[in-house]
């Protein structure tokens, strides 16, 4: 955990993501980069200079007419003192039954994102942090320019004037690698998701394109980043 925090702790000085009194909604899906996203929170919580409170939030897509059973992730908020707040969504029938979207992902995040949101206003957090990582970033950049012909990325750190919250990513310069490697050393409860769409995803195709660029041209994720942080793309330049 210790090199998971010092990632974390990085990216939350360099973009100035955390101030004393946040009450923070950490979104948790179940999958490996959000679980331990909370774990490195709840430890950095304990000796962070400003101090923050935490707590779980899950939009639940309803993939295949269920609900999914989050009593894992739960158990692990009660072990590390947070509360769980789970909310149940049609996301999933609006994405594949009604819309019938093609390319799902896109309208899917964007429906989660605002359950996501909708819940930290309601429950009165003023920050949202979400567990994108640094090899999310590379992506997003890819298909930003490949699909759309743009220069562009997600932010570090993200105000949203409509509900009033910030969004924030603590994972964005820790590698994809540390994280699978560190929750399973850590044990951590992951939950598999559901959704018809997974691994034929865009997202999916890129990660493949970019793993084989880095055979030929070795570190080109980190060029990528290297590249957003100096030229100060979409805030990614250090924080003022």
């Amino acid at each position: 955990m210790r090199e998971i925090l010092s990632f974390t702790r990085r990216a939350v000085d360099d973009y100035g993501m955390i101030k004393p009194g946040d009450r923070i909604g950490v979104g948790v899906s179940g999958g490996k980069d959000s679980v331990l996203l909370l774990a490195a929170l709840a430890r950095l919580r304990m000796f962070y200079p400003a101090e923050f409170e935490i707590t779980a939030v899950t939009a639940d897509p309803g993939f295949g007419g269920k609900d999914t059973d989050y009593s894992k992730i739960s158990e692990l908020c009660g072990n590390l003192g947070i509360r769980h707040i789970i909310k149940r969504t049609d996301i999933a029938e609006i994405v594949f039954d009604v819309r019938k979207e093609e390319n799902p992902c896109s309208l899917c995040a964007r429906l989660r994102r605002g359950a996501l949101h909708d819940i930290c206003v309601e429950n009165g957090f003023n920050k949202l942090a979400l567990g994108h990582n640094f090899d999310d970033a590379a992506e997003t950049f890819m298909m930003n320019l490949f699909h759309e012909g743009r220069i562009g990325c997600f932010s570090p750190v993200t105000y949203l004037s409509r509900k009033d919250i910030t969004v924030i990513r603590p994972f964005c310069l820790l590698p994809e690698t540390k994280i699978k490697s560190a929750v399973k050393r850590l044990g951590l409860p992951v939950v598999k998701s559901a959704c018809p769409a997974a691994g034929t995803t865009a997202r999916e195709e890129m990660k493949t394109l970019l793993r084989g660029l880095n055979t030929d041209y070795r570190g080109v994720k980190e060029r990528i980043i290297g590249a957003l942080r100096r030229g100060d793309i979409d805030g990614w330049g250090p924080a003022r």
